[in-house]
């Protein structure tokens, strides 16, 4: 056997036990900082993203009602005309109008003119693009979810006598039917709730 120096002694088991609780106290504190700060970063990942698509959807909003051009269209049916920008609360498209100002970076033959239509499906915000201004029943558009988690959309749109109207065209402008399919709004308000963020709202003015 070895012989202890004087003045010394080991450690006890109810030292160890304290020992050990400290330890695995001072682990589980750190554990506990370590997995709040992982799940604060994740949240703070999946709110930029979000905004993220806030602000693209926005842009590209504004980038549709920037160019609405005074082109009217054929409905579907072929017996009547839509007019340029058609906004009537009673059907299930929140808005559908004719944009200009297409980008063709390839040269493909096809007109600088689209007809846009927006609606709200459940919660997300979709865009449908017309691959020709006046289709028929066979044609199929090119849809895109702008936004998801969307529970309202409002549009307003400003007429020449600047009074904000729920529906579009303005029932006040008179004239021949020609002057009304053409007629535009000057600004256009569009609002809209989403989970989580909450009410965002945009006045665009359209240009021309």
């Amino acid at each position: 056997m070895s012989a202890r120096l004087p003045g010394t002694r080991g450690f006890t088991l109810v030292e160890l036990l304290i020992a050990l609780f400290v330890a695995a106290l001072m682990f589980a504190i750190g554990y506990g900082a370590i997995t709040q700060s992982l799940e604060s970063r994740d949240r703070v990942r999946i709110q930029q993203q979000r905004l993220g698509d806030l602000q693209r959807g926005m842009r590209t909003f504004v980038q549709d009602f920037v160019q609405v051009a005074p082109r009217p269209v054929r409905d579907a049916l072929g017996t009547a005309d839509e007019p340029a920008l058609l906004a009537d609360p009673r059907t299930t498209s929140l808005v559908s109008f004719t944009r200009g100002g297409v980008s063709n970076f390839a040269g493909l033959q096809r007109p600088e003119l689209q007809r846009i239509e927006y609606l709200l499906d459940g919660t997300d915000l979709v865009r449908l693009v017309w691959p020709v201004l006046d289709r028929t029943q066979a044609v199929t558009p090119r849809r895109r979810v702008l936004l998801r988690g969307v529970t309202a959309v409002r549009l307003r749109y400003m007429d020449a006598s600047r009074q904000w109207l729920d529906q579009w065209p303005s029932p006040l402008v008179s004239g021949p039917p020609a002057r009304r399919l053409r007629q535009r709004p000057i600004a256009v308000e569009l609002t809209l709730d989403v989970t989580d963020i909450g009410s965002v709202r945009r006045v665009i003015e359209v240009a021309g």
